[in-house]
């Protein structure tokens, strides 16, 4: 399994919009995203932070049932 990186939220925002996810709002400095899907809308909200906390970003994908590996292939 690979180690959580540490992203700037550009690159964050980037590959959750690869992975189907749509830009919703900012308010501040929270990013505010959401896609549909067969158990109904999930929303995660993505800090504008430069960089990203590690744990603050494995998080995110935890709320958005993401694997990890799963979100780095969208990275590139």
């Amino acid at each position: 399994m690979s180690k959580v990186p540490s992203l700037n939220y550009p690159d964050v925002i980037s590959a959750f919009e690869r992975a189907g996810w749509k830009f919703v709002r900012q308010r501040g400095s929270h990013i505010r995203m959401q896609r549909s899907s067969d158990d109904g809308v999930q929303k995660i909200t993505v800090p504008a932070h430069k960089p990203i906390k590690r744990s603050t970003l494995a998080r995110i994908l935890k709320d958005a049932r993401i694997p990890l590996d799963d979100f780095i292939a969208h990275l590139r």
